[in-house]
């Protein structure tokens, strides 16, 4: 237990160093947009449509990985807390399985796809960010696959760890697939606004229904305590009017005939 403690401890170090040195867009200085600027311009005329189709692959495979199935499949075992039947949790367990591994094989195909077929000079934050992020995926998985079984002490850091690298991950990879349209339109000088609403909305989607099936639990208990409290106390027409026939008689039962 110690060595795959201590693996794990040295693993989330590097990855969390590693994304600490990765800078943003927005505090990027002048000088190095500047550059970049003069760069793509010059670069413009090379990209042939071969490269143009390799490029809109590769978004769309890391777009249907980390921008579609990962979340799904994080929100789909997320679901499967609030289940009380044992069938249904194993169907959302291997749904969300089965999701992830859709999403861990469709980047290391986009993943091969950027180091065949681009240029990996690493001097932006899409391709630095990536490069995390493919160290991710894979820490991921086999952080999956070694789960250990439930009751044992390492359960509960293996949970908390996967937890931790599932939500970077997703995060991330959002994150990544913004600044990947950014980086398309600078080499290609072609508009991505329409993709950037539509991704954005697809996301906002994931994190409604996210959200909502937290308290979709807690509304439907609270609901129905309400409607079983009030089927509890009003009475019926029946049960109001023949309790009190019965009083009536029972009193007249009993008091003294003149």
């Amino acid at each position: 237990m110690k060595p795959f403690l201590k693996m794990l401890s040295s693993a989330i170090s590097a990855g969390f160093f590693t994304l600490l040195l990765l800078p943003f867009p927005f505090i990027q200085g002048h000088a190095e947009r500047d550059r970049n600027h003069t760069y793509n311009k010059n670069k413009l005329h090379q990209v042939s449509p071969k490269l143009l189709f390799e490029i809109k692959l590769h978004g769309v495979l890391l777009w249907a990985s980390l921008g579609f199935l990962m979340p799904l499949g994080i929100l789909v075992i997320r679901m499967s807390r609030r289940e009380e039947h044992g069938r249904r949790v194993k169907i959302m367990f291997y749904t969300h399985v089965v999701l992830e591994i859709l999403a861990v094989l469709l980047a290391t195909a986009g993943a091969a796809m950027s180091l065949k077929h681009f240029d990996n000079s690493f001097s932006n934050t899409h391709q630095r960010l990536g490069l995390a992020l493919y160290i991710i995926v894979w820490l991921q998985t086999l952080i999956g696959i070694l789960r250990p079984h439930r009751g044992s002490k390492a359960r509960r850091v293996w949970f908390f760890a996967h937890w931790l690298l599932g939500t970077a991950l997703s995060l991330l990879g959002v994150i990544n697939i913004y600044t990947g349209l950014q980086a398309y339109n600078k080499r290609t000088s072609r508009s991505t606004n329409i993709w950037t609403i539509i991704f954005s909305t697809q996301i906002s989607l994931v994190v409604f229904f996210y959200l909502f099936q937290e308290k979709w639990y807690y509304i439907k208990n609270k609901a129905g305590a309400i409607l079983g409290s009030n089927e509890a106390v009003q009475p019926t027409t029946d049960q109001e009017t023949f309790p009190v026939v019965a009083d009536n008689e029972k009193k007249a039962d009993v008091l003294p005939q003149p």
